[in-house]
């Protein structure tokens, strides 16, 4: 409510400005729903996709493991792994054993049982007790407190040739995992549908959803899912219109990702295999057009994935994380806060590009942060930052804090600020 003083003149009535509030609250209702912001929860920095058939009780740390061993056997040490990425001298050693830590503790943030281009066609009975087992193998995780903060399915897509093979293994995934979770899904339940060409295909998964939940009588909007960009249409339309936002809206709002697909996409424009790649400029494209639809919806952003694998010999190994390290810095400075990893020797460059990015600003980011906060409390600052680019700061530093990048305490004693300020100069929804 602004502060009405009585004794300065105006010229607009009480009339004409509840009328001009009573013609704009359609308007507010509609930017409430469409644009509610950023869902206050952490967005985790990578999918690991693993085909259904390859995935048992050990795969995550087995990941981890592979990852370990390949750090031991090709960056020994935080100088080899320096001069091998690039990483600067006096963040490498900080860098190196964080990255060493997380792969014992945590080396997959998101698990995606892959039952599309990863497992392609099986006999249905095949693909039945596959979607079973890994319900059971998730239900027994997250028991267990072994699972991955994220994990689901990506079944097959909508298109006609292969929609009731998808609709089915999604439907035994599902209710095999409510039943061995007695009855409750697990919070880190992440569903993917692949290669949507038009919105009404996300209306459909939508209402799949919806009809589980009634069944099961779970809570309306208990399921969400994330959208692959994988085709032209998904961009532009055949009626040359976008297509993007009318999916985010086409979802009712179950849609929780936009997640890039690389070489589907790069494919379907005609780029040759030896240019399809995450920096490609088609990708860079449709990227950009995901990222101005999805901004203050909520839905969050990936990018995809390198095919070039780090093995072989350590120059191979070497030159494979450099583009891979790369790829990611890249994607980091564009906002793409989460990527496809594809192998386990990809872990490694995940963790070390995504914690040099955050520790390398930490210092400059807490100094303007400390700086917007005085001055909003009255004391000045040096740095003329405004609310929005508060809001990125604070982001930043929470993003940092989701990952392990950099440590609660560093930030608090950097900008006297913990997560409750910070979540609140981010936009973040308070946490339930």
């Amino acid at each position: 409510m602004v502060a009405q003083d009585d004794s300065a003149p105006t010229s607009i009535g009480a009339t004409v400005r509840a009328r001009i509030a009573a013609a704009l609250g359609p308007v507010d209702a509609e930017l409430a729903r469409r644009y509610p912001g950023d869902p206050g929860t952490r967005q985790p920095v990578h999918t690991v996709y693993v085909p259904a058939d390859a995935f048992g009780a050990r795969t995550v740390r087995e990941w981890g493991r592979q990852a370990l061993d390949a750090l031991d056997a090709h960056a020994p040490d935080a100088g080899v792994l320096a001069a091998a990425l690039g990483l600067p001298a006096g963040a490498a050693a900080e860098v190196y054993d964080r990255v060493r830590a997380k792969l014992v503790r945590e080396p997959v943030e998101d698990l995606r049982v892959d039952f599309e281009d990863g497992y392609g066609p099986r006999p249905d009975d095949e693909e039945d007790a596959a979607a079973v087992a890994a319900a059971r193998l998730i239900a027994r995780a997250v028991a267990r407190g072994g699972a991955p903060p994220y994990a689901g399915i990506r079944a097959k897509c909508l298109e006609a040739a292969v929609r009731d093979r998808g609709i089915r293994t999604l439907d035994l995934f599902l209710t095999a995992l409510l039943r061995a979770g007695g009855g409750t899904l697990p919070a880190g339940l992440v569903l993917t549908l692949p290669k949507v060409t038009y919105p009404e295909q996300v209306s459909a998964m939508a209402a799949l959803l919806g009809e589980f939940e009634r069944v099961h009588g779970l809570a309306a909007g208990r399921l969400g899912f994330e959208i692959q960009i994988e085709t032209t249409q998904a961009i532009l339309g055949a009626d040359g219109r976008a297509t993007v936002a009318r999916m985010i809206d086409a979802a009712g709002g179950r849609a929780t990702g936009l997640h890039y697909g690389t070489f589907d996409y790069s494919a379907a424009c005609g780029v040759s295999a030896a240019h399809q790649s995450m920096d490609h400029p088609v990708a860079d494209h449709a990227k950009a057009v995901m990222q101005v639809a999805a901004a203050g919806t909520g839905v969050r952003l990936s990018d995809g994935s390198t095919n070039v694998l780090p093995v072989g010999g350590t120059a191979q190994v070497h030159a494979a994380w450099r583009l891979h390290y790369g790829l990611v810095r890249r994607s980091l400075a564009r906002a793409y806060y989460q990527g496809w990893d594809m192998h386990p020797g990809h872990l490694p460059t995940r963790y070390a590009a995504v914690y040099a990015f955050y520790r390398e600003g930490l210092d400059a980011a807490c100094a303007r942060l400390t700086a917007y906060a005085g001055r909003a409390g009255g004391s000045g600052g040096a740095v003329l930052d405004e609310p929005a680019t508060a809001r990125a700061l604070s982001g930043y530093l929470l993003r940092g804090l989701d990952c392990g990048a950099v440590d609660e305490p560093e930030v608090t004693d950097r900008t006297g600020l913990g997560r409750t300020e910070l979540d609140t100069l981010a936009g973040r929804r308070p946490r339930g």
